[in-house]
This record gives C-alpha cells, sequence and structure tokens, in this order.
C-alpha cells in the first residue's frame, strides 16, 4: 500500500503542475485581453516616443548633411571623423533603441530571432552607409560631382589603375543600395507594425492632438528627406498602402485610428497626415524637376525621384562658387 502511494505521487504532481500552468496562461490571456480594451477604450498618445524619433531623425540625420555644409572643410583632419561622422555613430545608437521601444508597444509582437536579426541589420546596414558616406563626402572636396555616376566623373577617369574605378562602384554600392535596403527596410516594418496597434473604437472621437498637429510637419518633411535622399519611394509607397489596408480591414471591425494613427496616415476628415504629406511634398518635388535632362540620366527608369543632394551640388553649390 505504501509502495502504490509512493508511486502515485509523481503523476499527482504532475497533474497539479499542469493545472497550474493552465490557470496561469488563461490568466496572462485574460490580464492581456483586458490591457487591450484598456488601450482600446482609453487610446495613449505616445508624445515621448514621437519626440524622440522626431528629434533623432533632424538632429542626428538630417543634421548631417547640414554640419557639413556649415563647417569648414578644414575644421577637422581628412583622415579622422568629422562632426558629421560623429552625429551618424549617435544615430547608429539611437536608431535600434526608438525601433525596440516601438515594438514594446506595438500590438503585433515578432519572435525575438526576427527581432534580433532585424536590430543587427539596421547596426549593419547604418554602419555601411556611415563608412561609405564618409569617403563620398572627401571625394566631393577633390571634385567628385554627384550627378554623374562613378565612371563618368572626371575624378575617377585620371584614377591609375584604371581598376581603382570598380573599388568605387562597390564604395557607392554599398552605400545607395546595400546600405539602405538593410537600413530602411527594417525600419518602414516597424513603422507598419507599430501603426498596426494605433487604433480605437469607433465611438471614440477622431480628433488629432495637438500634440501630433505641432509634429505633423516635420515628420512629413523627414519622410520626404527619406523618400528622396535615401531613394526609398518603393518602400515607402509599399508600406503606404499596407497601412491603407490595415485601415478598411480595422474599420469593418469597427475600430479608427487613434491620434498616434492619425499622424502617421491620415485622418478621414481633412485627410492629413505625415506620410500622405509625404506622397503630396515627393509629388510637387519630381513635378518641379520633371524636365531636367541631367538629373534624368543619374536617375533612369521608371522611378524618377532625384535626391536633394545631388539637386545642390549640381545647381546651388555651383552657384556659390560662383
Amino acid at each position: 500500500m505504501v509502495t502504490w502511494k509512493r508511486e502515485m505521487q509523481p503523476s499527482i504532481r504532475r497533474k497539479q503542475n499542469s493545472v497550474l500552468h493552465a490557470a496561469t496562461f488563461m490568466s496572462s490571456r485574460s490580464a492581456g485581453s483586458v490591457e487591450m480594451e484598456e488601450v482600446l477604450l482609453n487610446p495613449r498618445f505616445h508624445l515621448d516616443l514621437w519626440l524622440a524619433f522626431t528629434l533623432q531623425n533632424w538632429i542626428l540625420d538630417v543634421g548631417r548633411p547640414v554640419v557639413t555644409l556649415v563647417l569648414p572643410a578644414d575644421w577637422t583632419p581628412l583622415n579622422r571623423p568629422g562632426a558629421a561622422e560623429y552625429l551618424h555613430i549617435l544615430y547608429n545608437i539611437t536608431a535600434p533603441l526608438i525601433l525596440l521601444k516601438m515594438l514594446e508597444r506595438s500590438p503585433r509582437t515578432l519572435p525575438r530571432t526576427a527581432v534580433r536579426l532585424g536590430v543587427i541589420t539596421v547596426v549593419m546596414g547604418t554602419s555601411l552607409h556611415l563608412a561609405a558616406d564618409s569617403i563620398t563626402r572627401r571625394l566631393m572636396l577633390i571634385g567628385y560631382q554627384l550627378h554623374l555616376s562613378v565612371r563618368d566623373n572626371p575624378v575617377m577617369k585620371n584614377l591609375k589603375p584604371s581598376s581603382l574605378i570598380d573599388a568605387f562602384e562597390l564604395l557607392f554600392y554599398y552605400d545607395d543600395t546595400l546600405g539602405h535596403l538593410m537600413w530602411y527596410v527594417p525600419l518602414f516594418l516597424v513603422l507598419f507594425l507599430f501603426f498596426s496597434g494605433c487604433f480605437s473604437h469607433r465611438k471614440q472621437e477622431e480628433k488629432t492632438p495637438a500634440a501630433a498637429w505641432m509634429l505633423l510637419i516635420p515628420n512629413a518633411a523627414y519622410y520626404w528627406y527619406l523618400i528622396t535622399e535615401g531613394q526609398t519611394f518603393i518602400l515607402f509607397i509599399f508600406t503606404f498602402f499596407a497601412m491603407m489596408a490595415t485601415v478598411m480591414h480595422k474599420r469593418r471591425r469597427g475600430m479608427v485610428p487613434d491620434g498616434n494613427g492619425l499622424l502617421t496616415l491620415y485622418s478621414p476628415s481633412c485627410l492629413v497626415g505625415s506620410f500622405s504629406a509625404a506622397l503630396v511634398l515627393v509629388a510637387v518635388w519630381v513635378a518641379w524637376l520633371w524636365s531636367d535632362g541631367v538629373l534624368r540620366k543619374k536617375h533612369p527608369g521608371l522611378i524618377y525621384v532625384p535626391q536633394p543632394r545631388t539637386v545642390y551640388t549640381l545647381y546651388l553649390q555651383q552657384n556659390n562658387h560662383t
């Protein structure tokens, strides 16, 4: 009898543990559903997150070419990092942290392995861009012209041996193609996942917060900068349509964008949002430079979106020197 009781004790303990695990799982699910319901009933505008995102983009990303134009070229030795490079290094640190913070506040969570791979990809992409862009800035000081291809540049035609041109073409491939893809694909994916949680019940009033109106123009201008200078029109337009499809799907379930969603995409009452405004800015930019033959050679193909830095070095910089 004692032996039988001893044999039954492990099975009883296993059953008790399974019941406890089930109860814990159900309580966590119920707690999560209650928390999600509170979010839907009381939507929160993430002002701290949007401020950090906006300040980082304008100071550490857009500020890099501004610093290069303002500070003298000999302010720091050319064989050492300059002020623009230090801003880029800071961006490489802050960008993954802000993207991780966005994922924490998103209802759609990715597997940890995917999140880690995404952070690694962003850091690698921004690091490739840092190294290649630093060399590009120094090439511009000796006469490199951004509106021309690598082989058509007068500086490159004088290189000996001529096989060095292949090395510079590889450098610009890291800068304009591979680095941008590794940088911007995770960025737009995180923005989409974050946007998927920016909804509330239809009975909530669709009203853009005052802070969102203040951040609308800086965010729209930065997205315009990403599309034009970063050459990310395809990524941007796919993200835009994915957000539009999400809005249509959520509306069928009785939900509408909250303040964060209105800032990101648009407001049904006035069609204002950072993504929508950025598309308008890009359309105006392309229409203004549509008939430019020089930029057409720089950006051949179906999608024609000139880069602002190319326009500056082609026209404004030459006028300044004259």
